[in-house]
């Protein structure tokens, strides 16, 4: 009878052993964000991301210890969308312009986890390539405010069209600081990812209002 019972308790626990295998993995294993340094490359465009402005994004693996640094949410965004990156994706992060105080650098921090952020898109403001930007928040207050004095649409990270970080990129000022639609002529081109020349942003605002 002690025999028998003894095989019973074992029995229990190795089942429990591999149900807990296929439990998620715990949020507090997945590792922290990483700050940019001055030596960080964007993954598409290979220049340091410090010589950029706007929001930027870091994206981890499983099989590597380092993120992958991108020098727009854009850019980020293209990479988990796109079919011939690697897919064991282990977290996402992006920088929480709500917590930024300055556009052209955002402070240490300044991260959320793309998965829960809010995102701003088709607003007047361009990412570190000069490409529209999917301007991210971790809090819809922060997002709206953004959104009212910058126009756009408020978007989930899974809601942003694939035509928005992977289709053709107007590389024009945007409509808002010339007054005009961008016009037929405006430089773009058709292939995504890849380097793109900045435009003059010498006019676009430096600061986020929150």
């Amino acid at each position: 009878m002690k025999m028998r019972w003894a095989m019973l308790v074992a029995a229990s626990l190795a089942i429990s052993g591999l149900a807990g295998c296929d439990e998620p993995v715990s949020t507090s294993a997945l590792p922290a964000p990483a700050e940019v340094s001055t030596e960080a490359l964007g993954h598409y465009c290979g220049m340091l991301l410090a010589d950029h402005e706007g929001p930027k994004g870091q994206i981890f693996l499983a099989s590597r210890t380092e993120p992958i640094w991108f020098s727009s949410v854009r850019d980020t965004i293209a990479f988990l969308r796109l079919p011939e990156e690697a897919r064991d994706v282990a977290v996402t992060y992006v920088n929480d312009m709500g917590k930024a105080k300055h556009w052209d650098k955002p402070e240490r921090g300044a991260w959320v986890d793309a998965r829960t952020a809010w995102f701003v898109v088709d607003s007047d403001m361009r990412g570190g390539m000069g490409a529209p930007e999917a301007v991210p928040f971790s809090e819809k207050s922060a997002a709206e405010a953004f959104r009212e004095k910058h126009g756009g649409e408020l978007a989930r990270l899974d809601d942003i069209p694939d035509a928005y970080v992977l289709g053709p990129v107007d590389l024009s000022p945007a409509a808002s600081e010339k007054g005009e639609a961008p016009g037929d002529d405006a430089p773009s081109h058709s292939g995504y990812p890849g380097p793109s020349e900045n435009p003059d942003r010498s006019d676009h605002a430096k600061s986020v209002t929150h």
